[in-house]
């Protein structure tokens, strides 16, 4: 494969960003921007670890991908903007299998007007895929886990579970259920919810984090970085009706330890749940109240689920990226 040609064939022939000063076909890139704060972060994803072409394609790895980074910018509060990809290519990926991923990520960039403006390819053994996106947000207003305050209200968007079921059908096709297509669905093509996070920017305090590794385990994140006690009732807890299908015991394993949802739990105050039930609306995005946030000296720092009226310490579970 000529590495020239790759990224040629890659490189977008225009750009959607009005910030963009100069893009790909440098040392580096150039972007303008002074009245946002810059929000960056960085995923790495490795074949047969945290993706297969064994349950997606090759354009879903793009889409997925991509999608992991921008939902780390929504639980930031942040416009994602911009995005890098440096990729090691073994010999056995060919170069349309890997425009085909590139043609995943841009179909979501496209769908939020971001730009890819650079990244680096290798040769290797392994195809590793590492994205770096670059977002902003209004000076001072990220959302940040330790703003978890003592009588906020917990909720969570969307329903919980559903791509760890999607995957488990993808990796069990001898499991027969009635539906199973759109939990496959949400498992190749995750929702980030930067409508939504950018729709309660108006509020003076939220704490924000994506449901990457499992509620069970994001819940307890926000109660360590916020020094306060987060309690999570099960039975509020969204699920999709095609969850039933599954067993009690599946159905508890994908809601509370499923990763990969990229939904957003977070914590407001009782005064403002009515404008997050409006940003809701406004954005076409369910949120659930499931939960409540308590100052306790004895159990700060922890999350607790509430199943028949008891609580008991949550376990920080969370999701296991599959392995050979």
């Amino acid at each position: 494969m000529d590495e020239f040609n790759f990224i040629n064939s890659i490189k977008q022939r225009t750009y959607r960003q009005p910030t963009i000063v100069k893009g790909i076909n440098d040392d580096a890139a150039v972007f303008r921007q002074s009245y946002m704060d810059t929000v960056t972060a960085v995923d790495t994803f490795v074949e047969e670890v945290h993706f297969s072409r064994q349950t997606m394609s090759n354009e879903d790895i793009g889409y997925r991908v991509l999608a992991a980074n921008i939902s780390d910018m929504a639980a930031m509060g942040a416009i994602p903007a911009y995005y890098m990809i440096s990729i090691v290519i073994p010999n056995h990926w060919t170069e349309s299998d890997l425009q085909s991923i590139y043609q995943g990520m841009n179909k979501l960039a496209s769908l939020h007007q971001m730009d890819l403006i650079g990244g680096d390819t290798v040769l290797g053994d392994q195809l590793i895929i590492s994205v770096t996106i670059i977002g902003f947000v209004e000076k001072n207003k990220a959302r940040y886990r330790s703003a978890m305050k003592d009588k906020d209200i917990l909720f969570a968007t969307g329903t919980l579970g559903d791509s760890s079921a999607g995957l488990h059908l993808l990796l069990n096709r001898e499991k027969e259920v009635a539906n199973g297509d759109y939990l496959i669905y949400r498992h190749q093509h995750p929702t980030p919810r930067v409508a939504f996070a950018r729709a309660i920017q108006s509020l003076e305090r939220a704490a924000l984090n994506d449901v990457s590794d499992g509620i069970a385990n994001e819940a307890n994140e926000l109660a360590e970085a916020s020094h306060l006690t987060a309690y999570i009732d099960f039975e509020q807890l969204p699920k999709h009706e095609d969850l039933d299908q599954f067993s009690d015991v599946e159905q508890r394993k994908f809601i509370l330890a499923g990763g990969e949802d990229f939904e957003l739990i977070g914590a407001v105050a009782e005064k403002d749940w009515e404008k997050v039930q409006q940003a809701a609306e406004e954005t076409n995005t369910a949120v659930t109240k499931v939960g409540y946030v308590i100052d306790n000296e004895q159990t700060n720092g922890k999350a607790f689920l509430i199943e028949d009226g008891v609580a008991a310490r949550l376990p920080k579970e969370g999701y296991t990226h599959r392995s050979k």
